[in-house]
């Protein structure tokens, strides 16, 4: 692999005080993570941030900048098979997981060979939409590590807007990944969208941003999902939505749900704060999927909510 770096684009400075590199991921993936360091001296802990699906740390600099300084440190990293971190298949543009608790076991192995021995304590975790899930899933076993979690428009359902019914997808996912089909890829590739109607964010400026990075840098990002990759998230949905798995979950949780939300549907958020003893749901009015990458009244708010849950001063 190429070295470790982060890029720049228009309008999307790299943070400053950073450090970059891979990580060996399960399996011996290697992974690109950085980690970037508060603007004040003492810090306020450690934030450990997840991306969603076709995702990248250049994504979310904005976001990074903003949180070094609030007083913490950030330390996230590429999900396998996306960003900067090494693919999964030899079409490499094809967003694909073998299974999704390898994810999971990313997360693990990155608090063990990068967060607990080169990051300030306490530690945190901001995960969205795929990271969400992930983090979800995970969360029964890092109640030892990680003080407080916050998910923002986490992926436990799929929308109801796409041109196919979920009912169909699961079944064809489900269909060609048990038949050995699980590498072809289904549904559009969308990365480049127009931004009337788009369901991510309701700023023209940010969905500018994005798209030039992604132009710029199109070897950081993935097109549609496999019938695998769909398959194992619906998998893991029904299992974290189960009240067994949330009784297990003890970490004090926000969930920010954007109730314009239409990849994940906000009642199956509702749905998931309802049966989550350990979480808090805020529900943002007029907010859409990308929460952290819409206009300043609804991204202000998600902000401040992280803020002041996190570690209150």
């Amino acid at each position: 692999m190429t070295e470790a770096l982060l890029r720049a684009s228009e309008n999307n400075p790299v943070p400053e005080n950073n450090t970059v590199g891979y990580f060996t991921g399960y399996g011996g993936k290697k992974l690109r993570y950085a980690i970037f360091r508060a603007s004040r001296q003492l810090a306020r802990g450690t934030i450990v941030l997840l991306h969603g699906r076709n995702e990248c740390i250049e994504k979310y600099f904005e976001t990074i900048a903003d949180l070094t300084a609030m007083g913490f440190w950030v330390a996230t990293f590429d999900l396998r098979g996306q960003g900067g971190s090494e693919r999964l298949l030899k079409k490499t543009d094809a967003g694909h997981v073998r299974r999704f608790s390898d994810y999971q076991r990313d997360i693990n192995l990155f608090l063990e060979q990068i967060v607990l021995p080169d990051t300030r304590l306490p530690f945190f975790m901001v995960a969205h939409s795929t990271g969400a899930l992930s983090a979800l899933a995970s969360a029964p076993k890092l109640s030892n590590r990680i003080e407080r979690l916050v998910l923002t428009s986490p992926f436990v359902a799929l929308g109801e807007q796409q041109s196919v019914p979920p009912s169909i997808i699961r079944l064809v996912a489900t269909a060609l990944s048990f038949v050995g089909l699980g590498a072809v890829q289904l549904g559009k590739d969308q990365r480049e969208r127009d931004f009337d109607g788009n369901p991510l964010t309701s700023d023209a400026t940010r969905f500018a941003r994005n798209l030039a990075l992604h132009r710029q840098n199109a070897d950081l990002f993935v097109g549609a999902p496999t019938a695998r990759w769909l398959y194992e998230a619906l998998k893991t949905m029904d299992r974290v939505m189960r009240q067994d798995h949330l009784t297990k979950v003890t970490i004090p949780t926000l969930v920010l749900a954007p109730m314009l939300d239409t990849i994940t549907p906000y009642k199956a958020q509702e749905e998931l704060s309802r049966n989550f003893r350990a979480a808090q749901l805020l529900p943002v009015t007029g907010a859409r999927h990308e929460l952290l990458h819409e206009r300043d009244v609804y991204r202000k708010q998600a902000l401040a909510a992280i803020d002041a849950f996190l570690a209150p001063e």
